[in-house]
C-alpha cells in the first residue's frame, strides 16, 4: 500500500522510547569516540574506560568490546533497549543510520508504525456510517446500539444481503464512530445548533483589535471585605476580552450580581481610555508607536495608562438575561454594536473569555488572602477570616494588574498568523494592528453616560413632576418649568411623553435633557429629599422595599416627604440599639454595603457636571450622623409647616369667650369686668 508519509522526527517518539533512543545513542557514541556524550569536554568519571581509549585501541577493537559488553547484560534489561541480538555488524549499522538520521536513525520502526486505517470498512460501509449518522442528528438521541441496527438496515436495503457480511463487529463500529464524529456526549438539541452553524457561513477570522469583543462574568474566587462594615462578602467580576490581542480592555468588580447597567458602564469603559492613577509610574504610560502620549492625554483630558481602548464592532456573550434584555440591546443600537451570542453549552464560542479566568486566578488570586477555590470541597479552613483586601482595593489592583502584569505577558500558544514564532504580548499585538491600520481617538462625549442609561416615557405633572418607579422628582425643579403639563413632540409608541434616565444604581435623582439645549442634561431630585440632600443613597431595589412597606402599614402618602421616615427605616440608618452597625446582622450590614457600593460605582461612572451632587456617607460613624441630621431636618420642617406664621394678639381667656356668648349679661358688668377701666358712676 503506497501511501505517503513524512519523514519520523524525534518530537514523534514517546518518553519511554526516546530514553531507549538516547540510550542507545550513548554506546554508540562510546564505540565512535570512547565517550558517551561524544566529547572529550562532556567527559563523565571514569572516561575514557580502557577498552575504549581511542588512544590505544581501533574502531574495530572498541566495536568488539561493546558487543561483548552488551551480550553480557540481563536478558530483560538488553529486551527493553532492543540490543539482545547486538552483534559488531548490527554496530556497524548503527552508526551509518545515525550519520544519516540522527538519533531517530536509532529508533526501531515499530515504535512509530504507520497509520493503516481500518481495512474492514468498506465504501459501502463508510456511506452507510455516514448515512445514519446524518439521520441521527435529525432524531431524537439514540444509543450506538440502535446506530448499529440502522447501519445494518441500511447496507441491507442499499446493497444487499451478501454487503451485509462485510460490517465490523458492533465495538469495531463504535470505535470508528467515534473516530469520525467525536465522542458524542452532547445534548441532542446542542448537536443540530453546532451541525448548523459548521455547514452554514464561514467562520469568522479575526483580523484586527475591536473586531470581537468577549464578555463574561463568573464569582471571584477570592472573598473581600465591604467598605462600610468590613465584613467579608463575594463579588462578581465581569470583563471585556479583545479576541484579536486578548488584551483586557475593560473589566467591573460588581457586589452582587450584574444588572443592565454594569454591562452598559462596562460596554463604555472599552471606548474611554484608562486614566493613570496616583501611585503608578512612567512604565504605565501610554506607549504605543505612532501616536505619542501627549497627543493621547490631550484629547482625553488625563494622562491615559497603556491599555486599548476602541469602538468595538461585535461583542459575543453567554445567554444569560443580563446580556439579551432590552436595556442592553438598546445600549448596543447607540453604540454600533453588533450582538452576537454564543452558542449554548459551546464554551469554544468564547473561549478566550474563559482561559483568562483561569489564568487571572493562577498568577494572581490564588497568592491573595481570602482565595476560596472554586469548589466547596477545595476550600480552606476559613476564607471569610482570612480576608484582607476591601473592595476598593481589591479593584486597584485588578487594574494595576492588567496594566503592568497581563498587558506585558508573553502569549505562548497565541501568536498571530503572520508571526508564528514570535514573541507577542497583548500590548505588543496591538501595537502592530495599530501600525498596519491605524488607531481611531474618537473619545466619547462625557455626556454618553446619560443616555446609556435606562429610559422612562412618562408625563410631567404641573405639580409634582415625574414620576419614576413609584417615586416622584423634579417638583419644584425650574428646569421642568417650560414643559409642566405639556405634551412633548414625540411620536410613535410613546407619543406624548418625556424620556427621562434614570440609574438603578441611585434613585436619589433623576436626569432630564433640555429640549431646548441639545445635550444639556441636568439632575431632578427626589421630591422627598429634605432641603440638605444628606440622605444615604438608596436603590431600584430598595424603592420597591420602600413602598411595599408603605402598603403594608397603610400609608398612602399625597407627598413624597412622607415617605423619608420608611425610607429611613429600611436603609438600617436609625440611631435606635437595635439599629446601630454593631447590632446588625451580617446579611443587613452586606446588603447595605453592596447598595452604597452601586451608588459609589454610578458616582465615578457619572461625569463632573454643573449639577448637585448628594454626599453619600460611607462609614458608620458618618452614616449615623448624617441620619441623624436627615430627622432633625425632617422634623424642623414638619414644625414649620405646621405653623408657618404667629398670630398678631394673644387668644383670649377662658372667661372672657364665656362672657362674650352670655345673654343675660349687663353691659356694665361686661365693661367693669375689662381690666385697665374705670368701672360706671354711681347714680
Amino acid at each position: 500500500m503506497g501511501e505517503e508519509r513524512q519523514p519520523q522526527l524525534v518530537e514523534d517518539l514517546h518518553g519511554h522510547d526516546l530514553t531507549r533512543a538516547q540510550i542507545r545513542a550513548a554506546h554508540l557514541l562510546e564505540v565512535q569516540t570512547g565517550y558517551r556524550s561524544g566529547s572529550r569536554y562532556w567527559a563523565l568519571p571514569g572516561e575514557p574506560r580502557p577498552e575504549y581509549d581511542p588512544e590505544c585501541t581501533t574502531l574495530t577493537e572498541r566495536r568488539q568490546a561493546k558487543a561483548a559488553e552488551l551480550k553480557a547484560l540481563d536478558r530483560r534489561e538488553a529486551k527493553q533497549l532492543g540490543l539482545e541480538w547486538i552483534s559488531q555488524r548490527t554496530l556497524e549499522r548503527m552508526a551509518a543510520h545515525y550519520a544519516d538520521h540522527g538519533l531517530m536513525g536509532l529508533a526501531d520502526g515499530r515504535w512509530t508504525p504507520p497509520l493503516r486505517g481500518r481495512r474492514t470498512v468498506t465504501d459501502q460501509v463508510a456511506e452507510a456510517i455516514r448515512a445514519v449518522h446524518a439521520e441521527c442528528e435529525h432524531r431524537s438521541r439514540v444509543s450506538m446500539k440502535t446506530k448499529e441496527r440502522l447501519i445494518h438496515q441500511y447496507v441491507r436495503e442499499k446493497f444487499g444481503p451478501a454487503a451485509e457480511k462485510k460490517i465490523p463487529h458492533y465495538t469495531t463500529l463504535a470505535k470508528i464512530w467515534k473516530e469520525w464524529f467525536g465522542p458524542q456526549g452532547a445534548r441532542q438539541r446542542y448537536v443540530r445548533s453546532a451541525a448548523a452553524v459548521e455547514t452554514g457561513k464561514a467562520k469568522v477570522l479575526v483580523t484586527r483589535p475591536g473586531q470581537v469583543v468577549a464578555l463574561d462574568t463568573t464569582p471571584l474566587p477570592v472573598k473581600v471585605l465591604d467598605d462600610v462594615f468590613g465584613a467579608p462578602i463575594t463579588v462578581h467580576l465581569t470583563l471585556a476580552l479583545d479576541a484579536y490581542s486578548h488584551s483586557l480592555v475593560a473589566f467591573r468588580l460588581t457586589p452582587v450580581s450584574e444588572s443592565s447597567v454594569e454591562v452598559a458602564m462596562l460596554l463604555r469603559d472599552v471606548l474611554l481610555p484608562l486614566p493613570m492613577r496616583p501611585d503608578w509610574g512612567e512604565e504605565l504610560e501610554w506607549s504605543y508607536p505612532g501616536v505619542p502620549a501627549a497627543l493621547v492625554a490631550e484629547f482625553a483630558g488625563h494622562p491615559v495608562a497603556g491599555l486599548p481602548f476602541f469602538a468595538p464592532e461585535t461583542v459575543t456573550a453567554d445567554h444569560g438575561s443580563v446580556y439579551k434584555n432590552h436595556h442592553v440591546v438598546a445600549v448596543a443600537r447607540r453604540l454600533g454594536v453588533d450582538l452576537l451570542p454564543a452558542r449554548a453549552m459551546r464554551p469554544t464560542d468564547k473561549a478566550a473569555c474563559e482561559r483568562a479566568f483561569a489564568g487571572i486566578q493562577s498568577l494572581l488570586l490564588e497568592l491573595l488572602l481570602g482565595y476560596r477555590g472554586v469548589d466547596v470541597a477545595d476550600r480552606g479552613a476559613d476564607p471569610e477570616g482570612d480576608a484582607v483586601w476591601t473592595l476598593s482595593q481589591m479593584e486597584h489592583l485588578l487594574a494595576t494588574w492588567i496594566v503592568s502584569v497581563w498587558q506585558m505577558r508573553r502569549l505562548d500558544q497565541h501568536a498571530p498568523a503572520w508571526d508564528p514564532g514570535g514573541r507577542h504580548s497583548p500590548n505588543t499585538l496591538f501595537a502592530a494592528a495599530a501600525v498596519r491600520v491605524g488607531i481611531s481617538l474618537e473619545i466619547p462625549e462625557p455626556e454618553l453616560y446619560y443616555e446609556l442609561l435606562p429610559a422612562h416615557f412618562v408625563k410631567i405633572d404641573a405639580r409634582r413632576g415625574v414620576k419614576i418607579g413609584g417615586l416622584w422628582y423634579g417638583g419644584t425643579d425650574p428646569v421642568l418649568d417650560p414643559y409642566r403639563g405639556r405634551r412633548s413632540g414625540r411620536s410613535g409608541r410613546h407619543a406624548g411623553k418625556w424620556a427621562i434616565h434614570r440609574d438603578p444604581r441611585d434613585c436619589r435623582q433623576v436626569f432630564f435633557e433640555d429640549p431646548a439645549q441639545p445635550g444639556c442634561w441636568s439632575a431632578l431630585d427626589w421630591n422627598g429629599l429634605p432641603p440638605g440632600g444628606d440622605v444615604p443613597a438608596f436603590s431600584d431595589a430598595r424603592v420597591g422595599e420602600l413602598l411595599a412597606q408603605a402598603a403594608r402599614v397603610g400609608l398612602k402618602p399625597l407627598d413624597d416627604r412622607e415617605l423619608l421616615p420608611v425610607l429611613l427605616k429600611l436603609l438600617a440608618a436609625r440611631t435606635p440599639v437595635n439599629q446601630w452597625p454593631t447590632q446588625m446582622t451580617a446579611a443587613e450590614k452586606a446588603e447595605r454595603a453592596r447598595e452604597l457600593a452601586r451608588a459609589r460605582s454610578a458616582a465615578a461612572d457619572r461625569p463632573p457636571a454643573p449639577i448637585t451632587v448628594l454626599p453619600d456617607p460611607a462609614r458608620p460613624a458618618g452614616l449615623a450622623a448624617s441620619t441623624r441630621r436627615a430627622v432633625t431636618a425632617d422634623r424642623q420642617r414638619r414644625r414649620q409647616a405646621a405653623l408657618s406664621s404667629r398670630p398678631p394678639t394673644p387668644p383670649p381667656l377662658l372667661g372672657e369667650a364665656l362672657r362674650e356668648r352670655n345673654f343675660f349679661l349687663l353691659p356694665g358688668d361686661q365693661d367693669d369686668d375689662q381690666p385697665g377701666e374705670p368701672g360706671p358712676e354711681p347714680t
